[in-house]
Order: structure tokens, then C-alpha cells, then sequence
């Protein structure tokens, strides 16, 4: 039987044919002059599953996406600058008290969108974190409810095929993972150990790369290159779980189309989309466009989207499209032990502790949690660079410790704040486009909760034994915000279903919608309402309301 994962790619941009029982069939191409149901741009943790779930309801699917679709079994190589190709490196201007560094950490530009490279920790949202205004006393609400949302967490835990631990130790009683949980390495065992000293639980991380085979993808063989793409295949990433299923559904996929513009008309809706691929541009029509590219990209096409009609951009009734930009605090604290650790072998983040997710007790809003960390050599070379300032002669004897070397990274939630914002620069990039202006500065609230993190995680290494700690006190991941979802047209972009309140066949689905980010990842989050809003559409359109 031939396999999927190195069946022969197509030329200029196509993406493969659909493998079915038998073999290799041509996917289906959809005509330009043919209005599909749906247009889905990007394809990322919001747009993969949402592409995935309308195709397989019966619905006509595009999905676009501005960078190409990688084969992990032929394209990915296991080298740090190589797997560059993986990031979105499009110039964007940055400035604010505290100006975000873009690239890896936050952004992608593949089939598959970030996930593609992201560290594949899936965890769910604490169930308060949904309405952190009435009953946690910042942010805002979100108008969703959190028993329906673990019901969708299930579904994409299934559908990633997450390898996770029997037990989780917060939140309300969950099943099983579909896999067990990964192997600890060194780094996730100081982790542990630190935890356990200052009487705080911890867990092995749950991932979404498989511990024994699955289908096409064999077990994570632990070479550590997990966040610049998977060669080995084992990372259940949207290209690899929810892309093929997509395909084989009937959608398509458009990689190497770069989305410009959303053309509306007489009647205000929406109508199909401007993009550029092979050369020039060109027009897709559709009877409905999803925007899923993320807290940058997604303000940017709906801002440049303008027209006589909607002078401030689409779904932009409320003045909010580009705002209430979030990042998620990224600090760390690293430190050498006398034995091996070898902090590279395996996942990145092998174990993790949420103890002030869920303690309330504290001199600050929101929550975060730690994780063990195992950066490869240029990560760890630049981390010292940066805040060492090591160089030359000293950065290379740092280096040569480098199998000694421990470290944990936080994830902690930073607050919405209308100024932290979106906006279109007056410079364009290489399509002509107007590049995003991304002004972003630290709350009060977010310095207080960096600072409480950085000391909890040096106190738990030094108590698990490390020596010679420092601290990375700069850093930042992963994006929200810019196009919020809300009970009030006055106060938000789009409704609980993810469809906007101006404008009824447009719909955004990606980590923009965030009302707040919280303390953990956010990719599962992403998808699991990705899988709501499909049925929502589902049955919308059962009732005649599409």
C-alpha cells in the first residue's frame, strides 16, 4: 500500500493528490467562477479542523493558505536554520513600550499554519478562565460555556491523538488521553523534583505527538527537533491529523496563495477573496469566507478589506478589529547541574506544573504555568547571548556545557488592553500589500505576574539541586486577541459562533477571537472551537439561517 506521507507532491504549489482506499486519486480542483460554500484562509489550529469538519458535513471547502504544503517525511530536515522555511518572516513593524519579537515563537507560513513547529503542548483552559470577569474579576467574558467547551476539548484531544497522563491533577475530572504519556527526560525530572519541594503538583505534559504508532505516524523517537517541524512524522500537527481527513472529504487545499483582500458586494456580504498565487492575482468566489489567520494576519485582511461601504474594514462596526492584542508572557530561568541532564532528548516541554492557574491566592490577575525546557544548541546559544550577554571566547565555554544545562519556561497570561493593537503601516511587503504595525507595551498587572513567575521557577531549581541560575527576563509566544468574540456587537467582533456581527457569511475562526489568552497554550483551545463552530454552521444552515 503507498504511503501518504510520501506519496509524489504535485508541481507549483498544488497541493497532493488524496490518498483512499486503493490508492492515489486527483483531488478535486474547484473552478474560480464557482462560488464554493466556504473559503477558508489559513489553515492553521482554527482553519484545519474548521476546513476538515464543513468538507466532511458535505459542504464545498477551499482552504488558502500563503505558504507551501510540506511533505514531513521529504521536506524537513533536522537543522535549526533550515526549518526557518517553517516561519512567517514577512517584515512587520513593531514598536510600544514592550515591541513583541515575531517570527517562530508566534507565527507560521506553511500548510498547517504554526502548528507545523509549534511544541505540541495541548492543554485545556482552567473552566473559570471563561468568565474571568464575573467570577475572577478581570478581562472579559467569554460567550461561551465551559461544560460545552470540554466536550469539544475531548473531540480534539481524540482527533490530535494527545499523549497524556492517566490522572490530571487540576480541574474537573477529565477521561483518559487517547495516549499514554511520554517518557520524562533529565530536564522534566529537576522539574519534578522542584515541584515536589515546594509542595506543588506536577504532571507529564500532554502533547500531541504519539507514544506508539498511529496510522502513518510512527511513536516520537525523542531527537528533540519537535519545534522546527517533524521529520520523523510523529507530530500530530493539523498538516498531519486534520489536513488528510480534509482531503479526502472533498475540500481543497490552496498552498502558495496569499490572501489580499475580501471583496464584498451590493448587499454588503461578503463575496470572495483576492489572492495571489503563480504570479499575479487572482479571484475566488464564495458564498461564505472564514478569515483563520491568526492575531496578525486576520486584523490585517479585514483592515485592508476596506471599501466605500465599510470605510474602517469588515466586521469593524465596533472599532475593536486589531485591538485587545495579547501575547502570553514567555520568561525563563535556566542553570547548570553537575550531572548530565541531556535537555535536548525529546519533546521540549516534557513536564509541567499549573499550580498558579488554579491558586487564586496571589497579588496578581490571571495565571501561569512552568515547563521543563530543552532548547537546541543556536536556541540555547542566543538565549545566553541575550541575556548573558555572552560572546566570543565565554559564549563558547558556556557551550561546551551545554549536556549540563536545565531550564523551565512559563506560559502566563497578559491582560487585553485596547491599546495594544493592529494597524496598517503605510510601507508595503512584497505583494503590495500594507504591512501590520504591531504596537504592543506590558500592563502593570503582566510585570508583577512575570516577576512572581521568575522567582517561583529559580527558587524550584535551586531547590531541585541547579546552581549558577539566570534569568530570561524579555521573551514572549504565543498570540490573541484583535478580533473578539462577545455577547454585544458594541463590545466585539463576532458572536459565540465565531460569525460576524456586520456582516453574515463572514466569519473568523482563529486565536483572535480570544475575549483573554490564560495560562496555558492556546492551540487546543483554537481547535476545539474550531470543531464548534463547524456543527454551528451545520445547523445554522439546517435552519436556513446561513
Amino acid at each position: 500500500m503507498s504511503d501518504p506521507m510520501t506519496a509524489p507532491r504535485a508541481i507549483n504549489g498544488r497541493a497532493p493528490d488524496v490518498f483512499r482506499e486503493g490508492g492515489w486519486v486527483e483531488m478535486r480542483q474547484f473552478s474560480e467562477t464557482e462560488a464554493v460554500d466556504f473559503v477558508v484562509i489559513g489553515t492553521g489550529a482554527g482553519g484545519g479542523p474548521l476546513i476538515t469538519r464543513l468538507a466532511e458535513q458535505g459542504f464545498s471547502v477551499i482552504g488558502f493558505d500563503a505558504g507551501p504544503y510540506f511533505r514531513p517525511l521529504e521536506d524537513f530536515a533536522s537543522d535549526e536554520t533550515t526549518q526557518n522555511q517553517l516561519y512567517w518572516l514577512d517584515e512587520r513593524i513593531v514598536d510600544g513600550d514592550n515591541p513583541m519579537h515575531m517570527g517562530g515563537n508566534n507565527s507560521g507560513k506553511a500548510v498547517g499554519g504554526s502548528t507545523v513547529h509549534f511544541a505540541m503542548v495541548s492543554l485545556r483552559f482552567r473552566p473559570e478562565w471563561f468568565k474571568s470577569r464575573s467570577l475572577l474579576g478581570y478581562g472579559a467574558d467569554w460567550p461561551l460555556d465551559w461544560r460545552e467547551m470540554w466536550d469539544y476539548y475531548r473531540e480534539a484531544e481524540r482527533a490530535l491523538s494527545i499523549s497524556g497522563p492517566i490522572n490530571y491533577p487540576w480541574g474537573p475530572k477529565r477521561p483518559r488521553y487517547p495516549y499514554r504519556a511520554h517518557e520524562m527526560n533529565g530536564a522534566a525530572h529537576v522539574l519534578a523534583r522542584g515541584a515536589e519541594a515546594m509542595g506543588y503538583k506536577w504532571t507529564p505534559t500532554p502533547l500531541a505527538t504519539v507514544s506508539a504508532p498511529r496510522g502513518d505516524s510512527p511513536p516520537c523517537v525523542y531527537r528533540g527537533f519537535c519545534r522546527f517541524g517533524c521529520s520523523a512524522n510523529a507530530k500530530q500537527s493539523q498538516l498531519v491529523a486534520f489536513i488528510p481527513r480534509a482531503l479526502a472529504a472533498g475540500a481543497e487545499i490552496r498552498d502558495l496563495a496569499m490572501v489580499g483582500r475580501i471583496e464584498t458586494g451590493a448587499d454588503g456580504r461578503a463575496t470572495g477573496v483576492h489572492y495571489f498565487r503563480e504570479g499575479r492575482w487572482r479571484f475566488q468566489r464564495a458564498r461564505n469566507v472564514v478569515v483563520a489567520g491568526y492575531a496578525i494576519e486576520t486584523p490585517r485582511l479585514l483592515l485592508a478589506s476596506a471599501n466605500d461601504r465599510y470605510p474602517d474594514g469588515l466586521a469593524n462596526s465596533s472599532g475593536l478589529v486589531g485591538r485587545n492584542l495579547m501575547t502570553q508572557s514567555n520568561q525563563g530561568v535556566y542553570g547548570s547541574l553537575k550531572d548530565e541532564v541531556r535537555w535536548n532528548k525529546g519533546p521540549p516541554s516534557l513536564a509541567v506544573t499549573e499550580h498558579w492557574n488554579y491558586e487564586d491566592r496571589k497579588d496578581f490577575f490571571g495565571g501561569y504555568c512552568w515547563m521543563s525546557q530543552g532548547p537546541l544548541p543556536i536556541e540555547w546559544a542566543t538565549a545566553l547571548t541575550g541575556s548573558l550577554g555572552l560572546w566570543g571566547e565565554a559564549l563558547r565555554e558556556r557551550m561546551t556545557r551545554y549536556n549540563h544545562q536545565v531550564g523551565l519556561k512559563m506560559v502566563g497570561e497578559m491582560l487585553p488592553n485596547e491599546n495594544n493593537r493592529v494597524t496598517l503601516a503605510d510601507e508595503t511587503d512584497q505583494y503590495g500589500l500594507r504591512i501590520p504595525r504591531i504596537t504592543y507595551s506590558w500592563g502593570d498587572n503582566d510585570k508583577v505576574l512575570i516577576q512572581h513567575a521568575l522567582g517561583e521557577m529559580q527558587t524550584s531549581l535551586e531547590l531541585a539541586g541547579v546552581r549558577d541560575t539566570f534569568r530570561q527576563e524579555d521573551d514572549t509566544n504565543h498570540l490573541a486577541g484583535t478580533a473578539r468574540m462577545g455577547s454585544d456587537p458594541g463590545s466585539s467582533v463576532v458572536n459565540s459562533d465565531c460569525r460576524s456581527w456586520d456582516i453574515p457569511n463572514l466569519w473568523v475562526c482563529d486565536g483572535s477571537i480570544f475575549p483573554t489568552t490564560g495560562g496555558v497554550n492556546p492551540s487546543l483551545t483554537i481547535s476545539a472551537i474550531a470543531l464548534r463552530t463547524a456543527d454551528r454552521i451545520k445547523a445554522l444552515a439546517a435552519r436556513g439561517e446561513l
